[in-house]
């Protein structure tokens, strides 16, 4: 039995959701987002709260169900706080700057990174060294994080590149003589 999959989602007040055309649509202060049903799992809206239930006893039904409820409650946060990454960019000379739709990523290379901001998250750069991604769409915020990150990844000798706030970084001793 799952444990998570248990555990209702509550739907808080300024949030509504509905089933329809085998999605789930949830609309908040935030915005809106919507995920497809899986077959395998079945949901139900009742008294502000949405319950995930596995439809028979397959084992495939059964690790859905978990997984399902936390997409439904990933959705429920995104509409109410949203979802936020921090990137620290450690390296002489590197350094981010976000203008309009685009991030310019200085990372060492002859060249400047373009970083086309996507639709539904927004990108702050408090100093030129941090890099916040912020959006309503945990996956879509995550992906963004991970594509930036993918430019210059922290190497092991001095730690230079673009590591996730609070990140460990295995620090590796260099030559010795």
């Amino acid at each position: 039995m799952s444990r998570t999959g248990k555990k209702p989602v509550t739907v808080p007040s300024g949030v509504t959701a509905s089933i329809a055309d085998g999605q789930l649509s949830v609309k908040g202060p935030k915005g809106t987002l919507a995920m497809p049903l899986a077959n395998e799992v079945t949901y139900s809206i009742e008294d502000g709260v949405i319950a995930v239930k596995p439809a028979n006893d397959s084992k495939r039904a059964r690790a859905f169900w978990g997984m399902q409820r936390t997409l439904v409650a990933n959705l429920i946060t995104g509409v109410t706080e949203g979802y936020s990454k921090k990137l620290l960019i450690t390296g002489v000379g590197y350094r981010a700057d976000s203008k309009g739709k685009v991030l310019n990523l200085k990372l060492g290379y002859s060249h400047d990174v373009d970083f086309e901001i996507p639709e539904g998250i927004e990108i702050k750069t408090p100093d030129n060294t941090t890099v916040e991604i912020i959006g309503i769409d945990k996956q879509k915020v995550g992906q963004v994080a991970a594509e930036i990150r993918r430019w210059r990844k922290p190497e092991p000798y001095k730690g230079k590149g673009i590591k996730y706030a609070g990140e460990f970084i295995f620090r590796k001793e260099g030559k010795k003589k």
